[in-house]
C-alpha cells in the first residue's frame, strides 16, 4: 500500500481557521482597507491573452530589484512568504539536519523544515517574549542548517536588533539564515541590504499586509546571488500567477496609498495599545499590525463575544507562553474606533477586570 514519507505522516497539520470569516476580519493581520485602486483598475484591465499565456516573472523582479536597491539576480518572486520558506528548506535541508526556530513563532518554519526530515530545535522567548540569542547561539551544532526568525515576529510583535540577528549568521556560516519581514512596513527596519555581504543571509518580504494584496499570494525572497541561484533550482517557475504579477507594478508604484495606509495602523496600534492599558488588560509594544494581549481564562469566550458584535480576532492560547492571550489585528481609524468600542463592551460583559487585578 502506498503510503507518505515517515515525516509528512508525523507532521502537524496546520489549518487556519478561515471557515465563515464574516464580518470586521482583525483575525489574520490583513489590510482592513485593501489594496490600492490603482491595483483594482490594472485587475479589471486585465485580458484574456494574458490569462492563456504562462505567467513570466523575471521582468517584475528586476523593477522590485530595484525598488530595493538589489541585483535582480538577489531577488526571487515567491508565491507568498510561504513558498519563500518552503525553497529554503528543499535547498538547505538533508534528513537529520536541524532547524533552529525561536517560539512562539510562525508555524511553517517548523511544518517545512519538518516535512524534509530535519530536526525542529525550538529555542523558548525569554521574558516578556524577549529574543534569547544567548539561548539560541548555544544551541547551535554543525547540524544546525537553518535558523528562522521572524522580525518583527508573530503572534507577539516583538522585534530584534539587525545587530544581533548578523551575529546569528556569522555564527553559523552553514546554516541558510531567514529574516523574516512580513510586517517590514509597520517596523520600519531591516536588513536587506546585508544580503549583498552575509552569503547565508535571505530576507523574505510580503504584499498581503501593507499592500492589501493577500489574496493574490505574492512574496519576495532575497538573498546573496550564488545562494539564490542555488534556490531557483528547486523553484517552479510559473508558482507566481499572472494577475499577481500585473498588478504589482502598481502597487509598487502608489507608495503614498501604502504610506498612508501604515501612517494610520501605527497611530491606531498606540490608541489601542493605550485603551488595552485603560481596560487593565496586559499587552505587549508590538512592531507589526497587531497587539497581542493576555486574556487570561476567558480568552474563548472573549473571542465568541467579540465574533458575536461582528469582529473576528485571532485566540493564540496554544502557542508557546501564549495561554491565555489573543491577537488584535490594527486597521483603519474606523475600524480601530469600532474594535475599541466593542472591547469596551466585553471586557465589562465578562468582568475582565476584576480577573487581571486578581
Amino acid at each position: 500500500m502506498l503510503e507518505a514519507r515517515e515525516a509528512v505522516r508525523n507532521l502537524h497539520a496546520y489549518r487556519p481557521p478561515l471557515a465563515g470569516r464574516t464580518g470586521l476580519r482583525l483575525d489574520f493581520n490583513e489590510s482592513t482597507v485593501g489594496c490600492s485602486p490603482s491595483v483594482l483598475a490594472r485587475l479589471r484591465s486585465l485580458d484574456s491573452e494574458l490569462l492563456a499565456r504562462y505567467p513570466e516573472r523575471e521582468p517584475v523582479e528586476s523593477e522590485i530589484a530595484g525598488f530595493l536597491g538589489l541585483d535582480p539576480a538577489q531577488v526571487l518572486l515567491t508565491n507568498g512568504v510561504d513558498e519563500a520558506i518552503h525553497l529554503l528548506c528543499s535547498t538547505y535541508l538533508d534528513p537529520g539536519d536541524e532547524a533552529l526556530i525561536v517560539v512562539p513563532t510562525f508555524a511553517m518554519y517548523a511544518i517545512f523544515a519538518q516535512a524534509e526530515g530535519a530536526r525542529v530545535v525550538e529555542v523558548r522567548a525569554g521574558d516578556n517574549f524577549t529574543f534569547p540569542a544567548k539561548d539560541l547561539l548555544a544551541q547551535l551544532s554543525r547540524r544546525t542548517r537553518l535558523i528562522a526568525v521572524a522580525n518583527p515576529n508573530n503572534p507577539t510583535g516583538a522585534a530584534v536588533a539587525g545587530n544581533v540577528l548578523i551575529q546569528i549568521a556569522q555564527a553559523a556560516p552553514q546554516a541558510a539564515v531567514l529574516v523574516d519581514e512580513a510586517y517590514f512596513e509597520f517596523h520600519g527596519e531591516t536588513l536587506i541590504d546585508r544580503t549583498r555581504q552575509i552569503q547565508n543571509l535571505f530576507v523574505a518580504r510580503t504584499f498581503s499586509k501593507a499592500y492589501g494584496l493577500a489574496g493574490l499570494r505574492i512574496g519576495i525572497l532575497a538573498g546573496e546571488t550564488r545562494q539564490m541561484a542555488m534556490v531557483r533550482r528547486v523553484a517552479s517557475p510559473y508558482s507566481v500567477n499572472a494577475a499577481a504579477l500585473a498588478v504589482l507594478p502598481e502597487a509598487l508604484q502608489d507608495q503614498e496609498y501604502v504610506s498612508r495606509y501604515v501612517a494610520q495602523v501605527l497611530n491606531n496600534r498606540e490608541r489601542l495599545q493605550q485603551e488595552l492599558g485603560h481596560l487593565g488588560l496586559h499587552y505587549w509594544p508590538s512592531h507589526a499590525n497587531f497587539v497581542l494581549v493576555r486574556i487570561g481564562s476567558a480568552h474563548t469566550d472573549f473571542v465568541r463575544a467579540l465574533r458575536n458584535r461582528g469582529i473576528l480576532v485571532r485566540d493564540r492560547h496554544s502557542d508557546p507562553g501564549c495561554e491565555g492571550c489573543v491577537r488584535l489585528t490594527v486597521g483603519s481609524d474606523e475600524h480601530t474606533q469600532t474594535l475599541i468600542a466593542a472591547l469596551q463592551d466585553v471586557v465589562e460583559q465578562l468582568g475582565l477586570q476584576s480577573e487581571v487585578r486578581a
